[in-house]
Order: C-alpha cells, then sequence, then structure tokens
C-alpha cells in the first residue's frame, strides 16, 4: 500500500545494469527512511529490488511524474536522455547519477548515493535550464515531421554504401553543399556528445549558441559552424539523390526522402537539471575526459 508523504521523487534506472539494481535499492531505502516518497515505473519494478512502500505507476507518460519535485535517473547517458524526455514533458527537474562511461548530463556518480540522499532531503541543490532545439522535416512544402532534442539533432546517410547529399542554409542564405556521412545540429549540451566526435568544438553551457558539425564531409570547407541562439539552421536533401535519416538524441528516428528539408531553431521547452555541485564546466570537462594538466601554476598573485 502506498503510503501518503510530503514529498515524492520519480525513479528511472537502467534496470540491465547490475549497478543501477545495487543503486536503486541503496537510494530508495535511503530517500524512504528519511521520509521522501517514491515513485517507479511498474515495468521497471520486476527488476529491481523495490520496497512495498514504492508507488508504481504503469504509463510512461509525462503526467505520471506529477506531484514530484525531482526526477532521478540512474543509468549511461542513454538513460539519461531518456529520463529528459520525462523532465521536458513534465517541467521536473533532472538529477542524474551516472552508471555509464563519461555522462555529462549526470551529477553524481555511484559512489556519491549518500550525498545525493542527503542533497534532495535537505534540498540542497540549484536548478538551471539547458537549452533544447525544436526540429521541423519539411516534404514538398508541408510539414511531415516535428521533434526536439536535448543534445542533437542529426542528418545521416540512410545507406552505409552511399554519401549523403546535402545543402547547408543559416538564417534563409546557402553556406554550402557537399557529400558526407552526416550533419548535426547541437546545442551546446550536446557540444561533448555527437558533436564532440564529429570533430566539433566543446562549448560551456552557459553560452547559448547552435553548432553544425559535418560528419566525414567529402569537401574542402566542410568546418564546424557556430551560430546565434536565435538563427535558423536548414539541412537540405539533395533531390534525385539517395534518401538519410533523422536521429533525434539517438533516440527518436524517421527517414528523409530526396529532397527533405530538417529545420533546427532554439527550443521554446528546455529541460530542467538539477545540480548538486558548483563545480565549473572546466574542472567537470577535466574530470570527465581525464585531461593532462600537470605542471598547472594557476595565475600569479
Amino acid at each position: 500500500m502506498t503510503q501518503n508523504r510530503a514529498r515524492t521523487v520519480f525513479l528511472l534506472a537502467h534496470t540491465g545494469r547490475p549497478a543501477a539494481i545495487r543503486s536503486a535499492e541503496l537510494l530508495v531505502k535511503g530517500l524512504l527512511r528519511c521520509g521522501i516518497g517514491v515513485r517507479g515505473l511498474e515495468a521497471e519494478a520486476h527488476d529491481l529490488p523495490l520496497p512495498e512502500e514504492v508507488e508504481l505507476v504503469r504509463e510512461a507518460t509525462a503526467e505520471c511524474l506529477d506531484g514530484c519535485e525531482l526526477l532521478i535517473v540512474l543509468g549511461g547517458d542513454g538513460t539519461l536522455l531518456r529520463g529528459a524526455e520525462f523532465a521536458r514533458a513534465s517541467g521536473v527537474p533532472m538529477l542524474g547519477v551516472n552508471l555509464g562511461r563519461v555522462g555529462f548530463l549526470a551529477e553524481a556518480e555511484r559512489d556519491d548515493l549518500e550525498k545525493v540522499v542527503d542533497r534532495v532531503v535537505t534540498r540542497a541543490y540549484e536548478v538551471e535550464e539547458r537549452m533544447t532545439i525544436d526540429v521541423v522535416v519539411h516534404r514538398n512544402g508541408e510539414i511531415v515531421h516535428t521533434d526536439w532534442a536535448l543534445n542533437e539533432a542529426a542528418v545521416q546517410k540512410g545507406s552505409v554504401e552511399k554519401l549523403l547529399e546535402v545543402v547547408l542554409e543559416v538564417d534563409g542564405r546557402p553556406v554550402t553543399g557537399f557529400g558526407c556521412d552526416g550533419i548535426v545540429c547541437a546545442t551546446p549540451t550536446g557540444s561533448t556528445a555527437y558533436a564532440f566526435s564529429a570533430g566539433g568544438p566543446v562549448v560551456w553551457p552557459e553560452v547559448e549558441a547552435l553548432l553544425m558539425v559535418p560528419i566525414s564531409a567529402h569537401a574542402l570547407f566542410a568546418k564546424p559552424l557556430v551560430t546565434s541562439p536565435d538563427s535558423v539552421l536548414a539541412v537540405e536533401v539533395v533531390p534525385h539523390i539517395s534518401p538519410g535519416v533523422l536521429w533525434c538524441d539517438g533516440r527518436r528516428t524517421v527517414e528523409l526522402p530526396p529532397g527533405a528539408r530538417v529545420e533546427v531553431r532554439r527550443g521554446a521547452v528546455p529541460v530542467r537539471l538539477a545540480r548538486l555541485h558548483h563545480a565549473s564546466f572546466t574542472d567537470r570537462l577535466v574530470a570527465k575526459f581525464a585531461l593532462p594538466v600537470s605542471g598547472w601554476r594557476g595565475a600569479p598573485h
């Protein structure tokens, strides 16, 4: 039977990871012991050792977070992006605990679970908003698909053996065209994800901008572009050539026929992230990638 509690958090976990199962058990027990209610998905409860006090819901919708003050996500980048879908739709801040490799969206590591419980109980966390992008696909002058992304919208070739032929546009003006494996349109948050792997710049989260990064372009001029956050980016798939595919955050996909046009602009709805630490993004970058900083002496005093 569900207990009535004044405060409730929602738990989302990657149940395929043994570390997530152990972490979920420790986290839930700690929160319940401190009087914080926990809600979760019924489908995940079969794989997680959840106490009877945990409230279970069947449908994975934004409404299932009604009354929750936080969405706590245990997993790698894929699970965190799944959690971002809930966070954006509900407006509930997401607190990520990284159980994967890099985990830039996460605020804590698996060894920090006691600290996570303590910070949630004492409300010792801050909430920041992360810019998203809205994505619209046009075909023959009509809108055929709409989507969004926290990290990136990637226009990729539809078949391994053929290049994707595209023309890039910024603010209604053509920039260049070439054959490539794809184009990544990213937010600053996504600059350390797919765009980073494609050779794009690392952009600090507080910088408001849009990125356009070519993937394996067959061209002399195919540099990453950084534009105003108010710009409108467009990728046109050249007609009568091979089709492409659109991926949003690596989770949602739609086919792009030749002649399709993908427009990307600043998203109307941000994703809210709960932060436990005041560490700068610079320190986070150095720690996540284990960058060599030995020999640094700092500014003279």
